[in-house]
């Protein structure tokens, strides 16, 4: 905490320092949501580009290798999965365009908690990508996807689903911070693309060879996406390997672990921004 933040909160006894770290993080998440009335069309295109990609999987290429059964259920469920991982490239970009019009340094020059811009900007891209998430899966409903689970694994396969976000996420601003650049955004989605498809959400690695599938199932992606599909109750969950057979366990632990890793990497970064 900066010398005059210190100062705002000893001027002001009766609040604590959690309740300054709070306020200010409300306030930066404020500043973020507000971007979305400012520039309602990136807000779309976020929104519209995963809708786009599951109905051209769904109806214009189709037909997943390997797959038995209703592809659609296979499908929505793995293109959920995807949305999330792709949101490492929104949260990247957002960071990089603060970090390169000076907007985080004056932040950090403001007499607030230190911690506030990055657990606004975490928030902001939780509540956007539960917004994504929810026009997904209303969009696979109108196609004819269903799930026979009940509310509860529902609600279990939407939470494995925002764990891996929260994940994402924390790489996203690691990241960010690393580059430095807007245009290096660019860099990290060749990385990301193929790591993304490198998973089983659009096609079984039953269909692979044998060395390539034995990867793909043990892909963090492919955990939460086996994961969710056996939650919702749709086709796909099933395989002989262990990282099949435990993919609710592993699609906890993944996130958790690159969380473990990323985010000290992203506060480390952060503080070291100003020296």
């Amino acid at each position: 905490m900066s010398a005059v933040a210190h100062s705002a909160v000893t001027a002001h006894p009766t609040r604590s320092r959690l309740g300054w770290a709070v306020a200010d993080s409300w306030t930066m998440t404020r500043r973020e949501l507000a971007h979305w009335a400012r520039q309602p069309v990136q807000v779309v295109v976020g929104l519209v580009f995963p809708v786009m990609m599951m109905l051209m999987f769904g109806y214009l290429i189709g037909g997943g290798r390997g797959v038995e059964g209703d592809f659609t259920s296979y499908l929505v469920p793995g293109m959920l999965t995807m949305t999330m991982a792709f949101g490492l490239e929104a949260t990247m970009t957002s960071v990089t365009q603060d970090l390169g019009k000076g907007v985080i340094d004056r932040f950090r020059s403001m007499p607030m908690h230190s911690g506030a811009v990055l657990v606004g900007r975490s928030v902001a891209d939780m509540l956007q990508s539960a917004v994504g998430l929810a026009v997904m899966i209303a969009v696979g409903y109108a196609i004819g996807w269903r799930w026979s689970g009940g509310p509860a694994a529902f609600l279990g396969a939407v939470g494995l689903l925002l764990l891996l976000r929260f994940a994402m996420l924390w790489i996203g601003i690691h990241l960010a911070m690393v580059a430095g650049k807007p245009e290096l955004v660019q860099a990290v989605q060749i990385l990301v693309w193929p790591v993304t498809f490198l998973s089983n959400a659009l096609a079984s690695p039953a269909s692979m060879p044998e060395w390539l599938g034995a990867a793909v199932e043990w892909n963090p992606m492919s955990a939460t996406a086996t994961a969710v599909r056996g939650l919702f109750g749709n086709p796909g969950g099933d395989g002989d390997s262990w990282a099949a057979g435990h993919a609710e366990l592993l699609a906890v632990a993944w996130p958790l672990a690159l969380v473990a890793v990323f985010f000290p990497l992203a506060v480390k970064r952060f503080r070291d921004l100003s020296r």
